[in-house]
């Protein structure tokens, strides 16, 4: 399928590795000039040099802290006009409700929360006057259905959700599509972190944490980044305008909800 969306400019967060990686990889491939940003410069110029290998694109690099002010300046003084933006950044770390005390929830807001609506201000009011643009925020599967250790994602993110509910019904009209994008497990460092927490908890192997986390989705397996990256090229696409403040979870049907 032709996204239509070749030839524009798009700026993914947190995009060296993950997640994000696998969205900068589906827009280049739709024929989307990237900018790239990770605050590892080395792995961050690595997925940079393979995409440009691959596909015909024009990929610039920003290694930042996007949670930071000085690094959103960076990555916003190197994006110029942009017509996508993708929202993205690792998660604050596992714990028990009663260790988290008011700082680690200002930096889980901070990272999860703030980060990506600051970006939002700073680059959608010009895509509303050219009339054409496209948001996605990578959240989580935990805004739906809360998981308990991620208590610190889920306060934040769910935040999020809610600013982006009533923000992306105000920028519609003006060709602004905004939409959220919730992950469940995939095979990413991310799982592998988390994983290896359960191995240390409970005194298992990582192959039996793996196994056990496998065994609560109903797909039995892990998603993979080209899926989760596929799926955001469309919602980045021209067949997505009528799609408008959604959460789409992606995790292999682990949340058991109805609606």
């Amino acid at each position: 399928m032709d996204l239509g969306i070749k030839g524009k400019r798009a700026v993914i967060c947190a995009s060296s590795k993950g997640l994000g990686l696998g969205c900068a990889r589906a827009l280049a491939g739709a024929g989307v000039d990237v900018v790239m940003n990770a605050r590892g410069a080395d792995a961050l110029e690595a997925a940079a040099t393979a995409i440009r290998a691959e596909f015909d694109v024009s990929v610039t690099t920003v290694a930042a802290d996007i949670t930071s002010d000085a690094g959103r300046a960076r990555v916003i003084a190197a994006a110029g006009a942009v017509d996508i933006l993708v929202n993205n950044a690792g998660g604050p770390p596992p714990g028990l409700w009663q260790d988290w005390d008011r700082d680690d929830f200002i930096k889980a807001l901070d990272a999860n929360m703030l980060a990506p609506i600051a970006m939002i201000k700073q680059l959608v009011p010009a895509m509303m006057a050219r009339g054409w643009g496209r948001v996605v925020n990578i959240t989580s599967q935990s805004v739906k259905a809360p998981i308990p250790q991620l208590g610190l994602s889920n306060a934040a993110r769910t935040g999020l959700t809610g600013y982006v509910a009533g923000t992306s019904r105000q920028v519609a009209e003006k060709g602004v599509i905004m939409n959220n994008l919730l992950p469940g497990i995939h095979d990413t460092d991310r799982a592998t972190a988390l994983d290896g927490g359960v191995m240390e908890r409970e005194g298992i192997t990582m192959e039996e944490a793996r196994a056990r986390r496998t065994a609560t989705i109903p797909a039995r397996r892990y998603g993979t980044a080209e899926e989760f990256g596929a799926t955001c090229a469309f919602l980045c696409s021209q067949h997505a305008g009528f799609i408008v403040g959604q959460n789409i979870l992606l995790d292999g049907g682990a949340t058991n909800a109805t609606i």
